[in-house]
């Protein structure tokens, strides 16, 4: 009889008859595996499936609404780790912002010979990350045009 790998664990298995292209094995954290494989797959590729299940996940929050607090407070561990993952996601969203220089108006004018009477924001040049923090409102008053 055939032999196969299973696609989970790894371990030579002899497949079902009845299914041609079987590639998990029997165990129970192999079948999990393959069902969480497939529902990868169809939330990826069938917008009504994915609708479903957000409506179903709503649901299920809406009356178990303090499964989460409970469960942090049964596993401390966890609660740590999510903490420790949060904060070195934010370390790393700052560190690529960094990098980057960002302005908060796309439509921002460069070159403009002439400036007419207006209340502007003036932002220091240096400081191109935040558009708003620093910034001083001034009123200018055109005299003469030249």
């Amino acid at each position: 009889m055939e032999k196969r790998r299973c696609a989970a664990c790894g371990e030579a298995f002899r497949p079902c008859p009845r299914v041609r292209d079987q590639t998990y094995c029997g165990k129970e954290e192999c079948r999990r595996a393959r069902r969480r494989r497939w529902q990868r797959a169809k939330r990826g590729e069938d917008a009504d499936y994915r609708d479903n299940q957000v409506r179903a996940q709503r649901a299920w929050s809406g009356e178990n609404r303090s499964y989460w607090r409970a469960y942090r407070s049964e596993h401390p561990q966890y609660e740590q780790e999510n903490r420790e993952a949060t904060k070195q996601r934010q370390r790393d969203r700052r560190q690529r912002a960094a990098g980057k220089k960002r302005f908060a108006k796309m439509d921002s004018i460069r070159g403009v010979s002439s400036v007419s009477s207006g209340t502007y924001r003036l932002v220091p040049q240096d400081e191109e990350e935040f558009a708003k923090m620093d910034s001083i409102l001034v009123k200018i008053t055109l005299l003469s045009k030249e």
